[in-house]
């Protein structure tokens, strides 16, 4: 979806929230839609838990942005009213705001007037992947980068370390530097 068509979209004044367990995916979501923003010359305004306030949003004129604010459970007093302000300037804008956290929007420990904007417009439960299908993934992302890794090896991995994505990901990177060096 180019730029554009995310901005003009019917739903583009509404946010986005997804909600699911950790390792569901959720921030690979918003970065994959950051990176598109950007790849099509559009500003991203990356906020939430882990990144200190003042989250800065471009100013008038500037090129089209895309507000992202992710572990919005884990937000502080500060990034909470931070949070506010840019839903009100994205709002003002017409510009997209995609969010997620660990729970439903009702279910946020936040102020209510962030906690209502969070859960008025699209909500997603993302569900975790299955192991056949995080098998599936390594295999497929292996191949990708030239591993031969066949499903019984994705077995022994996925019974020997941590079963979630984010974790097998990082020791495919780590194979994959031992191998090349």
């Amino acid at each position: 979806m180019a730029v554009t068509q995310l901005r003009d979209a019917p739903w583009s004044a509404a946010p986005v929230y997804l909600w699911g367990a950790s390792g569901a995916g959720k921030s690979h979501l918003l970065s994959a839609a950051a990176h598109r923003m950007q790849a099509e010359g559009g500003r991203v305004v990356w906020a939430g838990a882990a990144r200190p306030v003042p989250w800065d949003w471009p100013e008038e004129g500037d090129c089209p942005a895309l507000a992202v604010i992710d572990d919005c459970d884990a937000l502080d007093a500060a990034q909470q009213q931070a949070a506010f302000a840019l839903f009100v300037r994205a709002a003002g804008a017409r510009q997209p705001i995609l969010a997620a956290g660990s729970r439903p929007p009702v279910d946020l420990p936040l102020r209510d007037d962030l906690r209502s904007r969070l859960g008025w417009g699209l909500v997603f439960h993302i569900e975790p992947l299955q192991d056949e299908e995080v098998r599936a993934v390594l295999v497929h992302e292996a191949g990708r980068r030239g591993i031969p890794l066949g499903e019984d090896v994705a077995r022994y991995l996925q019974t020997r370390f941590s079963r979630d994505l984010a974790s097998l990901m990082r020791l495919l990177d780590r194979l994959d530097r031992y191998a090349l060096a």
